[in-house]
């Protein structure tokens, strides 16, 4: 089955050159690295922890001449995080020549996406999530068309929502769940029938808030 590729209407459309115009703007206002635990500071982690590397491709395409963010949705029979919304992305290997390379690459196995269409606009700050990886999000523009290919070990959808849903503070909102045998709060921003929420949520969250400054 090919990959569904949703665009749903919204009231404010962003127009494609303003938005690429704040990504940029946005590069260089200062921001802090973000992690999972960012909402329970009552956390407390442990010292002289080691992290694994992961890079994820956070790219914006247009379609219609309207910006839109690239997301997918985790396989369901995967081990970690099955049925997650989240950006194309996995572990940095040791073959990468940094997080650049490993998002798109991991960009181009997971959703076909030709790397040679790719701009690379900048890095956002590093996320910390529970599971224990260090994640450098990658934002990039996407110049060509988006036709993805999904891979079917790994991906169950490839989707967009628009950028200007996912920019505004206004539109995230904390929840919480039980997380060993405590509660955990996190950052949402459902649109449609995609629940984002967790580092991809955080990750964005705070793009939004920067480019709100």
């Amino acid at each position: 089955m090919p990959p569904i590729l949703r665009v749903r209407p919204i009231l404010r459309v962003q127009p494609v050159a303003d938005a690429r115009s704040l990504l940029l703007a946005s590069l260089g206002r200062r921001a802090e690295a973000s992690s999972d635990f960012d909402l329970n500071p009552a956390i407390v982690l442990p010292p002289g922890r080691v992290l694994r590397s992961a890079a994820v491709l956070v790219a914006v395409c247009s379609i219609a001449g309207q910006a839109r963010l690239v997301l997918t949705k985790r396989a369901s029979h995967l081990n970690h995080h099955p049925g997650q919304i989240a950006f194309p992305g996995g572990k940095i290997d040791k073959g990468d020549a940094g997080a650049e390379a490993a998002a798109l690459r991991e960009a181009n196995e997971e959703i076909g996406l030709d790397p040679a269409g790719v701009e690379i606009l900048g890095h956002l700050p590093p996320h910390e999530t529970v599971t224990g990886f260090s994640i450098t999000p990658v934002l990039a523009w996407i110049g060509g068309s988006l036709d993805p290919v999904a891979e079917p070990g790994e991906v169950d959808e490839v989707f967009t929502v628009p950028l200007a849903h996912v920019t505004r503070p206004g539109q995230f909102r904390v929840e919480q769940r039980i997380w060993q045998g405590q509660p955990r709060y996190y950052y949402a921003v459902p649109f449609g029938p995609y629940y984002i929420w967790g580092a991809t949520a955080r990750i964005l969250r705070g793009l939004a808030e920067r480019m709100a400054r």
